[in-house]
C-alpha cells in the first residue's frame, strides 16, 4: 500500500518520499530525440536508411531490409567502432513511407522487448531533416543504461548518415 500505512490505531494516511528508482522512472517516459540537417534530396536521404544496400553504405556490413509494413530489418555490424562492435539486431518494419517516415522496432538491450526507432524525413529549404525517435524502453538498469547510450549512439549515426549522403565518407 504505497501512501497509507496501517497502525493499530487505525488506518493514516502516509506520503512516500519519492526514491531514486522514482526519479529514473520519470526519465523513461522520455525518449530519444534528435535531428539533422542533410544537404541533400528527401528520396537520397530515405534511401540510405530504408535500403541494405544504403545501410551497408555507411553504418553496417550485410543488413536486409523489407521496406514495408510487416516487413524486417536486420542491422549487422562488424569490427564496429572503437570497440570493434560485432552483431545484428533488428525486427519488424512498423511503416516505410518514402521518402517521409520509416519506423521500426529491435531489441537494444534484451530480446524480451522491443524499443521502436522512428525517422521522419523532411524538406527543408537547404535540403533534408532527419528527425530521430527511440521510446519504449523499459523500467530496468539495462533499459535506462540503453536509453542513455542510444541517445548519444543516435547523434553519432545522424552524423555518420549525413556524411555519406552529403560526401560518400563511410566510417
Amino acid at each position: 500500500m504505497p501512501y497509507w500505512q496501517r497502525e493499530d490505531r487505525g488506518i493514516k494516511a502516509h506520503r512516500r518520499t519519492p526514491s531514486t528508482e522514482d526519479r529514473v522512472t520519470r526519465l523513461l517516459e522520455d525518449e530519444v530525440q534528435c535531428s539533422i540537417l542533410i544537404h541533400a534530396p528527401a528520396e537520397q536521404v530515405y534511401d540510405a536508411f530504408a535500403t541494405a544496400e544504403g545501410l551497408d553504405g555507411w553504418f553496417t556490413h550485410g543488413s536486409t531490409v523489407e521496406a514495408h509494413p510487416g516487413g524486417e530489418i536486420r542491422l549487422r555490424w562488424k569490427d564496429w567502432g572503437p570497440d570493434s562492435y560485432e552483431g545484428e539486431d533488428g525486427g519488424p518494419v512498423l511503416e516505410a513511407q518514402r521518402p517521409r517516415r520509416f519506423v521500426f522496432q529491435w531489441h537494444t538491450d534484451n530480446p524480451s522487448y522491443a524499443t521502436t526507432v522512428e525517422f521522419d524525413i523532411e524538406p527543408h529549404e537547404k535540403g533534408t531533416v532527419v528527425k530521430a525517435r527511440e521510446h519504449g524502453f523499459e523500467d530496468t538498469p539495462s533499459g535506462r543504461r540503453k536509453l542513455l547510450e542510444n541517445a548519444s549512439g543516435w547523434g553519432e549515426a545522424l552524423a555518420l548518415w549525413k556524411f555519406y549522403v552529403e560526401h560518400g565518407l563511410r566510417y
